[in-house]
């Protein structure tokens, strides 16, 4: 799991910021106010061909008006940097190798990472894919960008966090704002939202120090009968060609289905196997024996850890996903469809996300844009949300988009086939802030850069590699191959999106969405709704199948295991107007079967059935409503812990002390109140089931592989329990003991109870889930240990008691391998979309449209986040001007 930025910048920022322990809050509020922003009357901006308005309401959303799109995204830059300047220059350091120029030292192992993966690189070569309006939009949004910079008097004035980093960093500037600062962003969202490949490592790691039958056990399939995928066989037909010369065993069909890969071979024209799918057996001795040597093992823990070098801007890990559903007009009250997406990404403060309007005054084909939603600090355009057309939600699709490759490698040569060829090299040089400049050379094959050259311990998971009898050097490194490095078109894909009018509109934009792979929702003003998956998909051929594809790194020398081209876009499920009238994507399964293959990694559907049931309970008594959807969104009922429940109130305990806590699970419904009746069944069954987590798989899986307790945790857990008597029951702390399940559950009823008692009262009806489910609303960079006190309390906000839990509607994720309830991912905003009446349509986000300490828009949406309300979500300019307190108009600057 990726540490989160401030465990790396804690020491270096603690030593910078001393002075401001002695600091008052007089002051702090004093230096925080000259970065607010300038929300009324008249501003210059340079470069405007006419007067812009921008209208806010009490929570300082802004809507802005314009005559021309370049004067839109140029307003759109500048009001940006007004709210989230900082977030946007730490985010650009990130993303473009760069963060020892803010921090110092402190941010070297994250540059060296990211220069090699070669984000801001590959960016670059985006710039010139894009169509000319494109570029001429991330022009403007840049423009803008730094006519606000321009505006301010230095750094101190863009915001608090330059004043505390100031002693770190002597004589720091802003550089301007470029359009590559904005497409290097899509890079860090496509690398935290990407097929996770940890999963592949662990397993690697797994093999020789668990049976492959417990091995199994780890890693369940999906659960098609219990949790329906996004799309069944009556929706959607898989293609039915495949490469030239390729014979699908199940249907004998040949023909094309591939999409070649740039600069490689046509992939139609590459004999192989088609379709790769997961094997029914075990993987084979050989690749069990080499995945158990030591090295083998060492390495997989390392790459795990060094990984973790690339911070989390959006959150990684088993908790990221997202629901979404869109339900037609058959469904609803007013006959029209609606859209709900509430996307489920790390918890930070400000958030993520800023909502924000941008509209055309007059709509045509050179001014097509009359959209809102939520956007990215630093991108142009609104990524989720809705125009006066269409409506459009996302969520994780999760494909397997990375692999790892074994190079042998000579000096800067690389093998391939029988020889050995040069491999790309260049230096990078890195500034230190307070510091030296650093060197660092960089190594790119064929297959991707060579990680392994800044992540050491990469380097020894090639030792011992499986050579299938190749004459090599022995001397190997490992490289990294991701779609997210492959130059794209994402950004466009956003632009057209907002523009959008219909449908085959809606496709073609989704067509160019490239990375991340997201599941596409969406419906319009004219009743229809849909689903589509787009997205760089690999397809990989390997010359053997005893794995999974990307079960474990391949030999890069051997063209077999080399990607083969893309899945055509064609070929990606898809869905118009279902017959029943429903889609939830909420990181399910798409289909059944694995034509197109995805992945192996599908959350495992907790979510998605709970939706889709409640959706179908409600419409057995009425049609649906805007109202019903935002109370779905806070649905907090775990079915896995009402199926859960039966097991342990039948286990037989002594005494009240004990039987009191297990008498509350008997009348509990299931729900995860921060407080209220069922919240002492709640704080309870939680507590119980971390215990059983850590009974169950504590004593054979190496720390940093525990269970996390989120959906892959849960369909273990559901097995087992169906094999009472399973090695996993067993404790192999206790020599000479063999626990059975009831044991175990009975261990885990009993150390819960004690738990609690500890941590909050003997007294069963004092517990409550809040006192340990917390959300912990923490600045990046200032917000945590290490950081003067006076600083924490001046960004950060929280702890809050919150409901909800992993795996379910409500997803206040947890991690049951950190020790704590604390939530490490959860709902980032939640909306719902009201095609009879956009103006009827709701939103809220997790903290507020400004990143500026003490604005009163820095958390003033956090509380209804919390507790589940949200805000009318105007959109018609009678709408806007209704809610509007303040307009500033932005004026062309003189001469």
């Amino acid at each position: 799991m990726s540490r989160p930025l401030w465990q790396r910048l804690a020491v270096p920022i603690a030593a910078i910021l001393v002075v401001v322990v002695v600091a008052t809050a007089v002051i702090a509020v004093g230096l925080t106010r000259r970065g607010f922003p300038q929300v009324s009357g008249e501003q210059e901006l340079a470069g405007l061909g006419a007067e812009v308005e921008v209208v806010r309401d009490d929570l300082g959303v802004a809507h802005i008006y314009a005559d021309t799109a370049e004067d839109l995204f140029r307003a759109q830059g500048f009001v940006a940097a007004q709210d989230r300047f900082f977030q946007m220059d730490l985010r650009r350091h990130i993303v473009s190798g760069r963060l020892s120029e803010l921090v110092g030292e402190g941010g070297l192992e994250t540059d060296r990472v990211i220069r090699t993966l070669g984000w801001r690189r590959v960016a670059e070569q985006e710039l010139s894919l894009l169509s000319p309006e494109a570029r001429t939009y991330l022009a403007a949004y840049a423009a803008g960008v730094n006519a606000y910079i321009d505006s301010r008097s230095g750094p101190s004035a863009l915001g608090i966090e330059y004043v505390l980093l100031s002693s770190g960093a002597p004589g720091y500037t802003v550089r301007p704002w470029d359009e590559v600062d904005s497409l290097a962003w899509l890079k860090a969202m496509a690398w935290d939202l990407r097929g996770n490949y940890a999963d592949e490592i662990a397993r690697g790691r797994l093999v020789g120090q668990v049976s492959l039958d417990q091995l199994e056990t780890l890693y369940p399939d999906y659960p098609f009968d219990q949790h329906p995928p996004i799309l069944d066989r009556s929706e959607w037909r898989p293609p039915q060609t495949l490469p030239t010369g390729v014979t699908d065993s199940r249907s004998g069909t040949k023909g094309t289905m591939l999409a070649p890969v740039p600069g490689q071979s046509d992939a139609a024209d590459l004999v192989g196997r088609g379709d790769p799918v997961a094997p029914d057996g075990p993987i084979s001795d050989e690749t069990r024996q080499w995945l158990a040597g030591p090295a083998q093992q060492d390495a997989f823990a390392d790459t795990a850890s060094a990984l973790a070098a690339v911070p989390e801007l959006m959150g990684s890990g088993e908790g990221i996903g997202s629901n979404s559903w869109v339900v037609s007009g058959d469904h609803t009250e007013t006959g029209m469809p609606l859209l709900a997406n509430d996307p489920h990404l790390a918890i930070s403060q400000p958030g993520i996300w800023m909502q924000s309007g941008l509209h055309c005054r007059e709509l045509s084909e050179e001014c097509p844009f009359d959209v809102t939603g939520f956007t990215f600090a630093g991108l142009p355009g609104v990524v989720i949300g809705h125009n006066r057309s269409i409506a459009w939600g996302f969520t994780n699709l999760d494909p397997d988009v990375t692999d790892f490759y074994l190079e042998d490698t000579v000096d800067d040569t690389v093998l391939r086939d029988e020889d050995y060829v040069p491999m790309d090299v260049r230096t990078e040089t890195i500034r230190v802030a307070g510091g030296d400049d650093v060197e660092l050379t960089v190594r790119e094959t064929s297959n991707g850069p060579i990680v392994s050259d800044v992540l050491e311990d990469v380097g020894r998971m090639g030792d011992n590699g499986p050579l299938d009898g190749v004459a090599t050097s022995r001397d190997f490194e490992v490289a990294l191959r991701w779609t997210g490095l492959e130059p794209a078109r994402t950004a466009e894909a956003v632009f057209a999106l907002n523009a959008a009018g219909d449908w085959d509109e809606f496709r073609s934009a989704a067509q160019l969405f490239a990375v991340p792979s997201q599941n596409l929702l969406y419906a319009d003003t004219e009743g229809n709704i849909g689903y589509q998956a787009p997205g760089l998909v690999p397809v990989r051929r390997s010359a053997t199948y005893s794995t999974p594809p990307g079960y474990y790194p391949a030999p890069g020398w051997d063209d077999q295991y080399a990607w083969r081209g893309w899945v055509d876009f064609d070929d990606l499920p898809t869905a118009y107007n279902p017959e029943d009238g429903i889609v939830v994507a909420a990181n399910q399964a798409v289909v059944r079967g694995s034509t197109p293959f995805l992945t192996t990694e599908y959350d495992k559907g907790y979510r998605s059935s709970r939706i889709l049931e409640l959706l179908r309970s409600r419409l057995e008594q009425r049609p649906l409503t805007g109202a019903d959807m935002s109370e779905i969104q806070l649905d907090d009922v775990s079915t896995f812990a009402l199926d859960m429940v039966p097991y342990l109130t039948e286990v037989d305990l002594e005494g009240d002390f004990y039987t009191a806590p297990q008498d509350l699970l008997r009348d509990w419904d299931g729900s995860s109140p921060a407080d209220g009746d069922q919240t002492a069944a709640a704080a309870y069954f939680y507590a119980v089931y971390d215990n059983l987590l850590e009974a169950v798989f504590d004593d054979e899986l190496p720390p940093d592989l525990g269970a996390t307790g989120n959906s892959r945790s849960m369909q273990i857990v559901v097995d087992l329990m169906a094999s009472p008597e399973s090695v996993w029951w067993d404790d192999q702390r206790t020599p000479g003991v063999i626990e059975s399940r009831d044991e175990v559950l009975r261990t885990a009823l009993v150390d819960a109870r004690l738990d609690l008692t500890r941590q909050i009262s003997k007294d069963p009806a004092d517990w409550s889930w809040g006192q340990l489910h917390r959300a912990h609303l923490r600045h990046q960079v200032l917000g945590e240990e290490g950081v003067p006190g006076v600083v924490q309390d001046l960004v950060n906000r929280g702890p809050f008691p919150v409901p909800g839990s992993s795996a379910m509607v409500n997803a206040m994720n947890w991690d049951a391998s950190t020790g704590s309830f604390d939530v490490t991912s959860a709902p980032s905003m939640r909306m719902v979309v009201d095609l009879a009446d956009l103006d009827a349509s709701t939103w809220v986000n997790q903290t507020g449209t400004s990143g500026h300490p003490f604005h009163a828009n820095y958390d003033d949406q956090t509380r209804a986040w919390i507790e589940g309300d949200t805000y009318p979500w105007a959109f018609s300019r009678d709408a806007v001007d209704e809610a509007g307190s303040q307009t500033l108009t932005l004026v062309p600057a003189e001469g």
